[in-house]
């Protein structure tokens, strides 16, 4: 095993959300890594749409967005070494495993998200879809929505 840098691309996500009833927000800043900037921009780009339709958050749209970076990794030799090297390892996923795996939870995603109307048609009554995420409230109750007087 060997350590070496690779490129990653960091989503910088800046907001300012006000809680229900206040007028003044708080400033908040996430960061997300991504091996790709396609798959980085189009996180962005589904985020952006999200935090576009809630009424208390103001995107603070200088400070977010993809820029390259890289991060020092341990890598391996081949496919059969980093295999095995984390065979053993709980919850392990063989490369090219995944593959499958994400086509299979894409193909689920995708008819669930056929099924579900937007959210700005249903009142935000969830579950419900803004883009491609689909919005759900984890105890099945309605989620009240905060909106700007």
């Amino acid at each position: 095993m060997d350590t070496s840098w690779i490129q990653v691309f960091i989503l910088t996500f800046a907001e300012c959300v006000a809680p229900a009833g206040k007028t003044v927000c708080q400033e908040q800043q996430f960061e997300l890594q991504f091996v790709t900037k396609a798959d980085c921009e189009y996180a962005l780009q589904q985020i952006m749409l999200v935090k576009a339709g809630a009424g208390n958050v103001i995107v603070n749209r200088q400070k977010s967005g993809c820029s390259p970076s890289a991060v020092e990794r341990t890598t391996f030799a081949s496919r059969e070494a980093i295999i095995e090297a984390y065979k053993d390892t709980v919850g392990w996923r063989t490369p090219g495993d995944s593959e499958m795996r994400r086509s299979v939870v894409n193909k689920a995603h995708s008819e669930r998200l056929a099924d579900l109307m937007p959210c700005d048609e249903t009142g935000n009554v969830v579950p419900c879809k803004i883009g491609d995420i689909i919005i759900e409230d984890a105890t099945g109750d309605n989620v009240e929505v905060w909106k700007r007087d």
